[in-house]
């Protein structure tokens, strides 16, 4: 059931209403009594990040504690991270089923469920994470993301956010769409279809096993995340080529994936909590990253020796025309995944459009005039 913003804000004006009075000392009976009265709720949430990983693991790990925090304990979660509880590419079918309650993952891992789920994490050359935002909360993104993933048993909101990510690491040059052939690389999603088309080995992985298969040979390249987050995998270690900027992954935005039989069984008050929550670490990680990004890219240039390119005009428009096949392929799987694919690229271009002439054009000028640089 999707809780649209007007009944949000009323739930979350109730919460905050009530929390006043009661520390106010005045009677709160009429709304904290009924919530007090409620029976402790526990339940699990499985994630496909390893625990303690820098970024997006502690995001996982913040998200669940703050859930318990809020609700004073009235909705107790317990965070299995990846493979602890099942494998980090498991956590769908575990929620799917009723087995656990929640999972904290990227969506576009279960295209292969539906491809329509790639577009709520990131598509190439599609939304950056401000615009993504707006899609989802202000126009018709969260009602298509129900509408996917409730075909599966789920209801899902978005839970954090890395921005906009690295082209990734690279064991040699890139000098033209050529040198994609053959390349042994790990790329999830619909970026990774863009890289087949280009003529590389694709290969899927959980984050926790791309470093040994990167050391070993077993990989030519891979993606991750950003600096902040790649710093603590030591990629570097294995290849020194970073490349920017990536196009698959403008936004990267991460999902809280319930079972929709459990959300629909929750009062509208623990959904109002749980969406309050997911809201705030949504801002919190791609903030966070954004912080730490510069820092440790410096850190990486100058003390591991990483070697900082950019893709050339020419790489990047066989990445555009490799791309719109692959949209034109995911349009024609179904109807549900054209309306999806409609939604998104109107979104894009009304709101990318006023990007463009917004904080784009005045960041560009900014940098001219103050000499930021790379």
């Amino acid at each position: 059931m999707y809780m649209k913003w007007e009944e949000y804000f009323m739930e979350r004006r109730k919460f905050l209403t009530g929390a006043a009075i009661a520390g106010a000392g005045v009677a709160a009976a009429p709304f904290a009594a009924p919530a007090l009265a409620q029976e402790r709720k526990e339940f699990t949430i499985v994630s496909t990040w390893p625990r303690d990983f820098p970024g997006l693991g502690i995001s996982a790990q913040r998200l669940c504690a703050r859930i318990t925090e809020l609700s004073e304990g009235r909705l107790t979660t317990h965070y299995f991270a990846a493979g602890e509880r099942v494998g980090a590419f498991d956590c769908f079918d575990e929620v799917a089923s009723g087995n656990a309650q929640a999972y904290i993952g990227a969506d576009y891992y279960w295209k292969g469920k539906h491809p329509a789920l790639a577009y709520f994490t990131s598509v190439p050359m599609g939304m950056t994470t401000p615009e993504w935002n707006a899609w989802i909360k202000f126009k018709d993104g969260q009602e298509l993301w129900d509408e996917v993933s409730g075909k599966f048993g789920l209801k899902a909101i978005p839970c954090g956010a890395t921005g906009c990510q690295m082209g990734g690491w690279f064991n040699k040059e890139v000098n033209s769409a050529a040198d994609f052939k053959g390349l042994k690389f790990r790329m999830p999603g619909l970026g990774g279809d863009v890289l087949a088309k280009l003529g590389a080995a694709v290969v899927t992985l959980p984050g926790g096993q791309i470093y040994e298969n990167l050391v070993s040979g077993a990989l030519d390249a891979t993606e991750w995340v950003g600096p902040y987050n790649d710093y603590f995998l030591k990629f570097y270690e294995a290849a020194k080529y970073y490349y920017y900027p990536g196009y698959h992954e403008p936004g990267g935005g991460l999902s809280f994936g319930m079972n929709k039989s459990w959300w629909e069984s929750l009062s509208k008050w623990e959904q109002a909590l749980i969406t309050a929550c997911c809201y705030e670490e949504l801002a919190a990680q791609f903030e966070e990253a954004m912080a730490l990004n510069g820092q440790y890219l410096q850190k990486m240039i100058t003390e591991n020796g990483v070697v900082l390119k950019k893709f050339s005009d020419d790489v990047y428009d066989a990445f555009a025309e490799a791309s719109a096949e692959v949209f034109e392929e995911t349009r024609n799987y179904d109807a549900l995944a054209k309306k999806v694919d409609d939604s998104f690229q109107k979104n894009l271009r009304e709101i990318g459009g006023y990007q463009a002439i917004a904080e784009i054009a005045f960041s560009n000028q900014r940098n001219r005039v103050l000499g930021i640089t790379k």
